[in-house]
């Protein structure tokens, strides 16, 4: 099915971008892929925690958790992004009864069916492209526990500009002659940007953005460039979508470009929708975007 989907010019093949990043994997980028997931759930480790990661992708966040002491059980939708992980489970953490990976989507319900609830459901930059996000973030929020933890990362919506930007992520998956043309114009464009940004911080993005997820710039240009399908949503609808079915915002990271919006839920035992209120000192934003959530 993925392959079918590819040649038709529906979807990026992620997996082919995820092989060519472990080539640069390091230790450190373990390192700092471990301190974004203490940072977004302020957490110190995952001890006797038991999480289930959506669309692992290259593994890196998967490892980054078992190394963190949880329970661990990746699946990906892409066989190669499955690879991925086997690969870096076989490196790491050979023969590991705690570290379970598979194929599989999260928009399969039978597949889901055969599923425990976990303490924490990590899913970052990957719902959005599955084809039926809101479809895919309930299923995964159906997989926490109560109490447990929802961990998303969502592009945002930018109107206009993200309805642009799909025309050209539709190009690139068109065909070699649209992935070349389209690589042309933005890699050196995105190169460019980051050096001017780079001058105006007197600091060195692309050391930077490593620093904080561990994760490569260049390989994440590609990722947005051919990114099909590609949805995006509101920091507000998103807020509105989980709080109706029983989750409270706990952290939030925002931005006010075509990045992801980061998102940390809890599951609440009841499983009422309530009004719940976040204090504005505890909103984390990026971009200098600032939802007021309490007061939604």
């Amino acid at each position: 099915m993925i392959d079918v989907e590819i040649k038709k010019g529906e979807r990026f093949e992620f997996g082919k971008n995820w092989q060519s990043f472990l080539l640069t994997l390091t230790d450190e980028r373990i390192a700092i892929a471990e301190d974004s997931i203490k940072d977004m759930l302020r957490i110190d480790d995952l001890n006797n925690k038991y999480l289930l990661d959506i669309g692992s992708g290259s593994g890196l966040f998967s490892l980054a958790a078992r190394n963190l002491g949880a329970r661990i059980h990746s699946f990906d939708y892409d066989p190669a992004s499955v690879a991925c992980a086997q690969e870096l489970r076989a490196r790491y953490f050979p023969n590991d009864p705690n570290w379970t990976i598979e194929e599989g989507s999260i928009l399969d319900n039978n597949f889901l069916k055969s599923l425990k609830r976990f303490d924490i459901v990590y899913s970052w930059g990957v719902l959005h492209h599955t084809g039926n996000m809101w479809t895919a973030i309930e299923n995964a929020a159906s997989l926490v526990k109560d109490n447990g933890v929802l961990c998303i990362a969502v592009y945002n919506d930018q109107g206009r500009r993200s309805r642009l930007w799909k025309m050209v992520k539709r190009m690139y998956c068109s065909g070699l002659l649209g992935k070349t043309l389209i690589s042309c114009v933005f890699v050196p464009v995105f190169f460019m940007r980051t050096l001017r940004v780079c001058a105006v911080r007197r600091e060195n993005i692309f050391v930077g953005y490593k620093k904080r997820r561990g994760m490569s710039i260049t390989h994440d240009w590609f990722d947005w460039l051919g990114g099909l399908p590609f949805e995006v949503a509101t920091v507000e609808r998103v807020f509105h979508f989980l709080r109706e079915r029983g989750f409270r915002l706990s952290n939030i990271k925002t931005t006010n470009s075509l990045g992801n919006n980061q998102y940390v839920f809890i599951r609440e035992r009841d499983q009422v929708a309530a009004v719940h209120r976040l204090p504005a000192k505890q909103i984390v934003t990026t971009g200098g975007l600032k939802h007021r959530i309490q007061q939604m």
